[in-house]
């Protein structure tokens, strides 16, 4: 395998990795030229905002190809083009083998959600102090339990089970992604929940980690459209972004059954005060933790 690097303009940058993929490049990274330097910038702005600038000043493309011929090859015909003026050939040079599947593994270690609870990817032993264990690793759909608003809601599963769980005879996990939510409740005691997503791909990759789970089918866990959800649940939870969270206030707070608790996360902290503005007409919402400038909120259906 080899490695051909070149230096492009933030304009060149797209058209030139579509280019060299045309060329046969089994790969192309773009990475930031400057990166490391005083002169690197930050390309995306928050979740759920506009980036602040369609791309890097200078990038670097890294496009892989099968040999050195390949790759010389490649660089002469796309050179030749107009559309790489002022693109510079930085290096043609042999990739050392690498064993990629065990370099990736090695970048996903378990992960502790509260005390006893953990997610450990398969290839993991899980630890000895584990009572709760998940066993989840990273996919196509959303939720691996490293990023702060899943583990927030993970925590507040576990932390309320021991009291709570002996009533969530029916839970909602809205937006479920890999179904780490509604797996996390099934394990802490929920007896029937309803995991739903508009991503066909998400459905499926819950389903998937259900069955791991043994908690596949109509009795423990259930995964569709969110036409699946209906009547009223003794635990909601949403772990999306604010926008979509505000928009659907009226349809999930009237999942929330007497007595339920309404869960959501996916909130910066500069936006709880408008998702409290946006349930008020239906339960009083408040912030309940806090994590890398990230909120849980959550209700309770008196």
């Amino acid at each position: 395998m080899h490695e051909l690097v070149l230096l492009a303009s933030q304009a060149q940058a797209e058209p030139v990795a579509d280019a060299l993929m045309e060329l046969g490049a089994r790969s192309v990274a773009v990475e930031d030229a400057d990166a490391d330097t005083p002169q690197e910038r930050a390309l995306f702005g928050e979740p759920g905002m506009p980036a602040p600038r369609a791309g890097w000043q200078r990038s670097t493309l890294r496009a892989l190809f099968d040999d050195e011929d390949a790759a010389t090859a490649a660089a002469a015909l796309l050179l030749a083009q107009d559309v790489s003026h002022g693109v510079h050939l930085q290096a043609i040079a042999p990739l050392a083998e690498q064993d990629w599947v065990r370099l990736t593994q090695s970048q996903f270690a378990p992960v502790e959600v509260a005390k006893g609870f953990w997610i450990v990817p398969t290839w993991h032993a899980p630890p000895a102090e584990a009572r709760v264990l998940m066993r989840l690793d990273p996919g196509l759909a959303f939720g691996t339990g490293t990023h702060p608003t899943t583990r927030m809601c993970l925590r507040w599963i576990a932390d309320r089970a021991p009291a709570e769980a002996a009533r969530w005879e029916r839970v909602l996990d809205y937006g479920c992604g890999s179904g780490i939510l509604a797996i996390g409740a099934a394990l802490h005691g929920a007896r029937h929940v309803d995991a739903v997503d508009i991503d066909p791909v998400a459905v499926t990759a819950t389903l998937d980690n259900a069955r791991a789970h043994a908690l596949s089918g109509p009795d423990r866990l259930r995964a569709g459209a969110p036409e699946l959800a209906h009547g009223h649940y003794d635990l909601v939870l949403a772990n999306i972004l604010a926008a979509p969270l505000k928009l659907l206030a009226p349809l999930l707070a009237a999942y929330v059954g007497d007595g339920g608790h309404l869960v959501l996360a996916g909130i910066l902290e500069r936006q709880a005060d408008e998702l409290a503005a946006a349930y008020a007409p239906w339960l009083p919402l408040q912030v309940h933790d806090r994590e890398d400038g990230w909120v849980l909120m959550v209700a309770k259906h008196e």
